[in-house]
C-alpha cells in the first residue's frame, strides 16, 4: 500500500470516475491509475469500484466503507507534513482563505493587513466563491480556512464556528420614494419597487426569502449579483431598491445612496468560520482565526477541533 494508491482511490471518487481528469491531475497516466486502483484492491482483497467493462462507474459497498478510511490517511499525510514544517520554520509558508465576495471585500481586508504585518514570511492565498464553493474548497483541501454566512454549518466534514453577527441594509438613490415613509418600512412597501440582491445561496439571501413568504409577499426580484457592488451599482443607475449586507455599505463610497436599515425586516445573519475536521492548522493560521474574529482563540479552536464542548 502507498499514497500514490490512496490519492487515486481518492481523486476517482471526486472527480466522478472519470480516469482522464485523475490521471491528468495526479500527473500520470490513465493506465497508471487503473494499475494502482488494481494493486490496492488485490492488497486489499475487495473491490473499491464498480466497472462496467474498462469503466468505472461508481463505489462499491465496501469502497463507500473504505474511501473516508482513505481520505483520513491522506489529511493526517498533510498533517504530519505541516507539523513537520511548523518547527522547522514557525513564520514561514503559505495560508489559503475561501470567502464570499462580501465576506472577500468588507469584512477581510482589515484581518489581512494585520495578519500581513505580524507575518511578512507568509503567503496568502484568497479564493473567492459561493457558500457550497467555500465548503468544497475546504473539504478538498484547497483552502485551510472558509469564511461565509450560509451552508457551511450544513457539511459534516466541516467545523464551523460564529464570528460575528450582521443584518441586512437597504439602499436608495436620492430622492426616492421609499425615504419618505415615515412609519417603520414594511415588506409590503419594499415589494412594490423592483428588488436587486443576492444570488440564491449568497450572504443571507434565504432570510430575505423566508421574510417575504411568511408575509405572503411575493418581491420582483429583477436582477441578483454575487457582489454587494454590483448590486449597488444597478440601484445607482436607477434600475430598483437594493438589498445588502450592512457591512457592505460605506457611506464615503456610497455618496450617490441612501441606507435604511432592515433589521426589523429581516433574520439576523451569522458569518461562519470552518475548517476541516481532523485538519492540523499551522500557528500562524490561529493567529489569523483570531484576528479576524478574537472570540476565536486558539484554544477555543483547538477544544472545537478535538471535540470537545466549547461555547462560544
Amino acid at each position: 500500500m502507498n499514497f500514490q494508491q490512496l490519492r487515486s482511490v481518492r481523486e476517482t471518487a471526486r472527480n466522478g470516475f472519470n480516469l482522464t481528469e485523475v490521471a491528468a491531475m495526479l500527473y500520470t497516466s490513465q493506465p497508471g491509475v487503473s494499475r494502482q486502483i488494481r494493486e490496492l484492491e488485490d492488497e486489499l482483497g475487495v473491490t473499491i469500484f464498480a466497472r462496467a467493462g474498462k469503466r468505472l462507474t461508481g463505489l462499491t459497498v465496501p469502497g463507500q466503507t473504505l474511501l473516508p478510511i482513505v481520505e483520513r490517511l491522506l489529511q493526517e499525510a498533510d498533517n504530519l507534513r505541516s507539523a513537520g514544517k511548523e518547527f522547522v520554520s514557525r513564520l514561514e509558508g503559505g495560508l489559503s482563505i475561501a470567502a464570499t465576495h462580501s465576506q472577500a471585500r468588507y469584512a477581510l481586508p482589515h484581518a489581512v493587513r494585520d495578519f500581513r504585518a505580524l507575518f511578512p514570511q507568509v503567503t496568502l492565498n484568497l479564493h473567492q466563491g459561493s457558500p457550497k464553493q467555500v465548503a468544497e474548497m475546504l473539504i478538498a483541501g484547497e483552502a485551510d480556512i472558509g469564511i461565509a454566512t450560509e451552508a457551511l454549518a450544513s457539511y459534516p466534514q466541516l467545523l464551523t464556528l460564529p464570528c460575528y453577527r450582521w443584518t441586512h441594509s437597504i439602499v436608495v438613490p436620492h430622492g426616492h420614494p421609499l425615504l419618505r415613509v415615515e412609519s417603520p418600512l414594511s415588506l409590503r412597501e419594499l415589494a412594490q419597487h423592483p428588488i436587486i440582491t443576492y444570488d440564491q445561496g449568497y450572504t443571507g439571501r434565504s432570510h430575505i426569502d423566508d421574510a417575504f413568504d411568511k408575509e405572503g409577499v411575493r418581491p420582483n426580484v429583477v436582477i441578483t449579483a454575487m457582489d454587494a457592488d454590483v448590486i449597488k451599482t444597478y440601484v445607482e443607475l436607477g434600475m430598483g431598491v437594493g438589498i445588502v449586507a450592512s457591512i457592505a455599505v460605506d457611506p464615503d463610497r456610497d455618496h450617490h445612496l441612501h441606507a435604511l436599515d432592515a433589521r426589523h425586516l429581516f433574520e439576523i445573519n451569522v458569518t461562519r468560520l470552518a475548517v476541516r475536521r481532523g485538519t492540523w492548522l499551522r500557528g500562524y493560521a490561529y493567529s489569523f482565526i483570531e484576528n479576524f474574529a478574537p472570540s476565536l482563540t486558539r484554544q477555543t479552536v483547538e477544544e472545537a477541533l478535538n471535540d470537545e464542548i466549547v461555547t462560544v
